[in-house]
């Protein structure tokens, strides 16, 4: 079956990746910057905005914006992967399946991606919302404050979010709101 995605040139999209059989890969600093490396790599040569990210340790959500004539988020995600996959320490080579053996692959990251793309203002402040509460909804910490690793903090600096948001209630999505 021919997976099909819709790809609109300037677009924004909110994107859900998930590490193969959920392997808890981002649990060290050497795997966090090598992932931030790779963005970084990556937004050299086929620029994008990351309008909001949160990395877990066996998944990340991010909203990308993509330029007004591009709509390739494939190739990035593509190339995203490949950078982390090449260079990840000979500790996390580990992670393969007997499926993935035969091809010589290795098995870190799903093979597909979940993509939304964001309809409007509303659609994007409740993706931008649940990515910055996914922490807590995973119980890794009471409060998106407290969970370093996302876009949170700079919305907090920006005056989006106070610094408290997200700790004295539990926040609910609708099921058409992120995807894991």
């Amino acid at each position: 079956m021919q997976y099909r995605r819709a790809k609109t040139a300037g677009a924004t999209y909110f994107f859900t990746v998930v590490t193969f059989n959920r392997q808890p890969l981002f649990k060290t600093d050497t795997t966090i910057q090598l992932l931030r490396q790779a963005f970084y790599t990556v937004k050299q040569r086929h620029p994008f905005d990351i309008d909001a990210i949160v990395l877990l340790p066996d998944h990340l959500h991010c909203i990308w914006t993509l330029p007004e004539d591009d709509a390739d988020f494939s190739m990035r995600w593509r190339l995203i992967k490949t950078y982390f996959s090449r260079h990840c320490p000979e500790n996390h080579k580990c992670y393969r399946s007997l499926a993935r053996l035969k091809k010589q692959e290795q098995a870190i990251w799903q093979r597909r991606f979940w993509e939304h793309q964001i309809r409007d203002e509303r659609d994007f402040e409740r993706h931008v919302d649940y990515i910055h509460y996914n922490p807590v909804s995973h119980q890794l910490v009471d409060a998106p404050c407290n969970w370093p690793y996302s876009s949170f903090h700079r919305y907090v600096e920006q005056g989006v979010y106070p610094n408290n948001w997200g700790a004295d209630r539990e926040i609910s999505f609708q099921d058409t709101v992120g995807w894991e």
